[in-house]
């Protein structure tokens, strides 16, 4: 009785440790109550999983996914030990492993729009684009922002459906006007496309919301130097190099 009543004082210090971000000093005394534990119990894997958290919390992720490897082996069935392999994976560079259990996570829980939209980015970084596609239409069913619609807007691009992934940016812009990412995403796809007075009527418009953002220079400059505005483009692209983007330098070299 008096070693159990030791073991419980020793998981409230831990969990109070945890509470205030000491997440080193819990993970050693939630190892020092395992090490003491005369059985794998259910009580056993809870102090796991809080070790779990402890070593993620604390940046050890590699002794955070032997732990929550072992978790899973004995709850199956737990979302958030899911979830959170997929986030120590993450910060491992593990990225082929993240769709598994991401899915799992969502078919174990409630639909969250936040794990869909999880997913669906998943699906497109690894090429499948049909099922990204899927999936960010299926979000639009919980919730619409520029982002969602510039995701879609790349996966019609990818999907060679280039005045879909227009239209998703014109609702993008509709959506929240101040947002730059709309405008910029547009203006390269007009790029891309050799449509240069578009994407310079879309680069201006950004950048009376942000005048010293480098990558909307970067690309002015670009579009000006290909209408042959020489001048206007190199004067641009020096200042997107004073802003930052790197890119500008090999554009300087051949045309200012």
């Amino acid at each position: 009785q008096q070693k159990l009543s030791k073991i419980q004082r020793w998981e409230a210090r831990a969990d109070t440790l945890m509470k205030q971000e000491n997440f080193r000093s819990s993970a050693e005394l939630y190892s020092k109550i395992l090490s003491k534990s005369k059985k794998k119990d259910q009580k056993y894997y809870l102090i796991l999983y809080k070790r779990t958290l402890s070593y993620y919390r604390s940046e050890k992720f590699e002794l955070a996914v032997k732990d929550v490897n072992v978790y899973l082996e004995k709850n199956k069935d737990s979302q958030k030990a899911y979830l959170l392999r997929a986030l120590i994976n993450q910060q491992l560079g593990e990225e082929d492993k993240l769709l598994p259990d991401v899915t799992r996570a969502i078919e174990l829980g409630h639909v969250n729009p936040q794990l869909l939209r999880w997913r669906a980015t998943l699906l497109f970084e690894q090429g499948d684009f049909i099922h990204a596609k899927k999936e960010f239409l299926n979000l639009k069913n919980f919730t619409d922002d520029p982002e969602l619609e510039i995701n879609l807007a790349l996966v019609y691009r990818s999907l060679n459906n280039a005045d879909s992934a227009y239209i998703c940016l014109t609702k993008a812009i509709e959506l929240d006007p101040k947002f730059i990412g709309s405008y910029v995403t547009m203006a390269s796809f007009c790029l891309d496309d050799e449509n240069y007075e578009a994407a310079l009527s879309y680069l201006n418009q950004a950048l009376k919301i942000d005048p010293a953002n480098g990558t909307i220079l970067f690309y002015k400059g670009v579009a000006l130097v290909e209408l042959k505005q020489i001048d206007k483009g190199c004067s641009c692209l020096r200042k997107a190099l004073d802003a930052g983007e790197e890119d500008a330098v090999d554009y300087l070299k051949e045309y200012c």
